[in-house]
């Protein structure tokens, strides 16, 4: 049988959306649909697969939820991101074309219908953006101000918040920063762990000479101590591994083995005690960055919800893998779900 009939209600948040969906049942994997390259498009078709692998961006998209939620503006992307989901999802072909979104997005987006080597996180930035504004929905909130929601901001937007210590005064803000991708640098040249990564972005830095802040209190500018705390985990947490950096006038790759847990990622030690509430994270999806820096090849690495098994989706080949090949040291990008995505704030 195929593995959607043996579920029962209970075992897979995407069991409602794929009765609804009636999906198609000459199709025997729903959700393993390779993407095919359009030349040198294996940066977004490595995003592409890792979003179609987030459940519930699967589930609102699948149910047809996200057609009452576009504007009259920006639509054509979101609609075209819709059809594509529901033919990954809800075909019969082991691969398809995402020409259609590909060509929708380089109207809005001109670097990325050149059809040459970009970078996967850009992309991304792009993609989420461009969702966001074609679903969101403003909403007013106290003190006369309004806030813009989307399902992008629901599962992927956090927040951080920095303390700013004027070194001169000891005067200590809170700037408050929304994100939805966070960049993390990587602290050794040889291995590394994604908690040395956190570490270090989280550590207190100083802020001088052409760094310095206004203090509103000296009246002039000052050396400052800031520190970085999550007050707003996401649903769905992106770590952007830096293995591209400036050397000289050019920039290079970086090579380093960064070790990062499958599940139970604890994101407290980085936390407001104040705001965060006790959960951890597992991944579900990583794009791999392999070659160097103008000549590399973007692969992804996605956990199926259904099935829970890991499969390597290079452009329209599929492979399924063991867990124990999901490490690499050619990540780039990491997907974390909070586990049972009960995460409220």
């Amino acid at each position: 049988l195929p593995y959607w009939e043996e579920l029962s209600v209970g075992d897979d948040s995407l069991y409602h959306c794929i009765s609804l969906m009636k999906v198609n049942m000459n199709s025997q994997h729903p959700g393993l649909t390779g993407l095919r390259n359009l030349g040198n498009t294996c940066y977004m078709n490595a995003i592409l697969q890792c979003l179609c692998s987030v459940p519930p961006l699967v589930e609102y998209f699948l149910s047809g939820e996200y057609q009452a939620a576009l504007h009259n503006e920006n639509v054509e992307s979101a609609a075209a991101f819709g059809c594509l989901m529901s033919d990954m999802w809800c075909g019969e072909f082991d691969s398809v074309s995402p020409e259609v979104f590909y060509s929708v997005l380089g109207k809005q987006y001109p670097t990325f219908s050149k059809r040459t080597q970009e970078d996967a996180q850009e992309f991304l930035i792009c993609v989420l953006n461009e969702l966001h504004q074609a679903l969101k929905k403003v909403r007013a909130q106290l003190w006369w101000s309004v806030s813009e929601t989307s399902i992008i901001t629901q599962l992927f937007e956090g927040q951080l918040s920095y303390e700013i210590t004027c070194l001169e005064c000891k005067t200590t803000t809170d700037r408050p920063e929304s994100f939805t991708i966070l960049s993390l640098p990587i602290p050794s040249k040889s291995a590394c762990s994604l908690q040395d990564c956190l570490e270090c972005f989280f550590q207190q830095d100083t802020l001088t000479w052409n760094n310095q802040i206004y203090c509103s209190w000296c009246g002039t500018k000052q050396d400052a101590a800031v520190k970085a705390t999550i007050t707003k985990a996401p649903q769905i947490i992106i770590f952007h591994l830096k293995r591209f950096e400036w050397q000289g006038w050019g920039k290079r790759k970086l090579s380093t083995d960064i070790c990062y847990p499958l599940s139970n990622l604890d994101l407290s030690p980085y936390s407001s005690p104040l705001f965060y509430k006790n959960a951890e994270y597992s991944l579900c999806a990583v794009v791999n960055h392999s070659g160097f820096l103008n000549k590399g090849h973007y692969t992804a690495f996605c956990k199926h919800s259904v099935t829970k098994n890991w499969y390597s989706f290079d452009d329209a080949q599929i492979t399924k893998i063991p867990n124990s090949s999901v490490h690499t040291d050619t990540a780039y990008l990491l997907f974390y779900t909070c586990q049972g995505l009960l995460c409220t704030h």
